[in-house]
């Protein structure tokens, strides 16, 4: 009787992923989760697959996550005005409230119930728990059109990390746990920051001396001047791209990260279209992989 094809290139698939699971036994990936798939159920399931799949084999997954757009339908259930500037959205105390209650609640409590459903232990966490992200108020400045001098931004409640503690992350490691980051940190007086998770990550990955940064988003990973994929960038490669003009757009913050990770000891960066089924067992194991990886320059 011969032997279905889809069960042999299933066999392929494992035995291709073999070396990869030996290579990074043992290691820390810190994957940032955001963009469309998190509103879309069967996505969000792969993801927690995926991520149950790492652990298994015995690579420590943290989980970073967004939550732009469901903080926003939430503002507006609630009449709560949001004033932008700069294509950043001003965070006044009303709306970090707001922020706080949307990503360390119902947005951390979804992304966890998945984990667990597909077989994994995870454990939802904000910035604050263990004093995780320490942070300060974000500094931004914008010429003045007519003076062209630098003026200060006041994004009232948006923050940067100024020091990540990782002992929760690696006491939840070493139980077997998988922690699932919500990105708001605590500044020096108590405050409460609302941190792009973009940046929570590539911090926390720095601080865990990650093997990998993984930034889910909804492009296919860094495309080059004619829309085409480039599938790996030295970390001095991405700095020249970054200096041009063929990136642009909510991917510039996205390679700022990676590249600063890389530089910073993270092993390799990586930007996947987090639409694709199951895209993180796609780049991590198979020979080609599918996104963007950034590497440092030796």
């Amino acid at each position: 009787m011969p032997t279905d094809k889809k069960l042999i290139e299933t066999a392929r698939t494992l035995a291709e992923a073999l070396p990869y699971m030996r290579e990074f036994a043992g290691q820390t990936f810190v994957v940032k989760f955001g963009g469309n798939a998190m509103g879309d159920d069967a996505l969000a399931q792969n993801f927690a697959q995926d991520i149950v799949l790492l652990k298994q084999v015995g690579i420590n997954p943290v989980v970073v996550h967004g939550g732009g757009p469901q903080i926003g339908a939430m503002l507006e259930r609630l009449k709560i005005q949001s004033d932008w500037v700069d294509g950043l959205r001003v965070t006044d105390r009303a709306t970090v409230d707001i922020v706080e209650m949307v990503l360390a609640g119902s947005i951390n409590k979804m992304i966890v119930s998945h984990i667990n459903k597909a077989g994994g232990t995870a454990v939802g966490l904000s910035g604050k728990d263990g004093g995780l992200i320490q942070a300060r108020k974000l500094q931004r400045t914008k010429p003045d059109p007519e003076s062209n001098i630098e003026k200060v931004l006041d994004l009232g409640f948006v923050g940067e990390p100024t020091k990540i503690n990782p002992h929760a992350l690696r006491v939840l490691d070493e139980a077997d746990m998988i922690p699932v980051v919500a990105p708001i940190g605590m500044g020096e007086d108590g405050e409460t920051y609302n941190i792009n998770a973009d940046t929570a990550a590539g911090a926390i990955a720095t601080a865990m001396k990650a093997s990998k940064l993984i930034i889910l988003t909804d492009v296919e990973g860094v495309l080059d001047g004619d829309g085409k994929l480039i599938n790996r960038l030295s970390a001095k490669e991405a700095d020249a791209l970054l200096s041009g003009s063929a990136i642009s757009g909510g991917m510039i913050p996205k390679l700022e990260t990676c590249v600063n990770a890389v530089k910073a000891g993270t092993g390799a960066a990586h930007i996947l279209d987090g639409r694709v089924p199951h895209v993180l067992l796609l780049e991590v194991f198979t020979e080609h992989g599918i996104g963007t990886m950034i590497h440092g320059d030796h």
